[in-house]
């Protein structure tokens, strides 16, 4: 009986510290004050992306390998963008990502492939998977009966669950970090999502990116939007901040 009570022991330290280790794999190491050269074209790209303005977003694309960022991991970046802005703009992103990597290759620059997107093992149900995913990012848990425009529309709460919070964010090209600073930008760049901007600047947070970062996310992204937009996430951003310290 102490034999397999120890056992027991033994497998649940083994489960705090492999799912520790998930989430830290997932984190910012906040190291650093400031955005890299990679996570400011992160910002620049999906900003573009999801306004649809090409010749801008070629010379993010191009500045983005420059700066280091793989083949893959600007893939998947422009794939996370059509959760936010839609296929249409994803898809003219990847297109213009194309031709790009072609015109490099045309002048004999070989860019890193990086690493592909591992397969999912995990077997449990999809939406049990986004909801932990979603308390994750947001330290909060997820209540049972849904409300608001969840209860009004209960597909639109299994279609996030299921497909945005696993489908996308379980992926692992990009951390979860990265991901959000890739989905503040679309909002931003998009306009008239203030509950949604708040939102996602709370998860940021959480995840490790500092206020100085996010205030900086606010100067990189201010060059490809319109002042409107740029002081309207300034102000989203001073509130996200003062709630957190009160």
């Amino acid at each position: 009986m102490k034999q397999l009570k120890y056992f027991i022991l033994i497998i649940q330290i083994m489960s705090i510290s492999l799912f520790t280790t998930g989430m830290k794999a997932q984190r910012l190491t906040t190291q650093r004050s400031h955005l890299s050269e990679k996570d400011k074209n992160i910002i620049t790209i999906s900003s573009f992306t999801a306004q649809g303005r090409l010749p801008e977003l070629k010379g993010s694309l191009n500045s983005g390998l420059e700066s280091g960022l793989t083949i893959n991991e600007i893939k998947e970046i422009l794939i996370h963008t059509y959760a936010y802005c839609g296929f249409p703009r994803s898809i003219r992103g990847l297109q213009s990502f194309m031709e790009v990597l072609e015109e490099r290759k045309a002048k004999g620059i070989n860019d890193n492939i990086g690493k592909a997107a591992s397969i999912i093992g995990n077997n449990n149900s999809k939406y049990a998977r986004g909801k932990k995913i979603l308390e994750e990012l947001t330290r909060a848990q997820q209540p049972d009966k849904l409300s608001g425009y969840s209860a009004f529309a209960p597909a639109i709460d299994t279609f996030l669950k299921e497909h945005l919070f696993a489908d996308i964010f379980e992926r692992d090209v990009l951390t979860y970090v990265q991901r959000e600073l890739a989905t503040i930008s679309v909002i931003t760049a998009i306009g008239d999502a203030d509950p949604m901007l708040q939102s996602h600047l709370g998860i940021s947070l959480n995840l490790g990116w500092s206020p100085e970062q996010l205030n900086e996310f606010v100067t990189v992204i201010s060059s490809t939007i319109s002042i409107e937009k740029s002081n309207a996430a300034k102000m989203i951003l001073n509130q996200v901040l003062k709630n957190r310290t009160k």
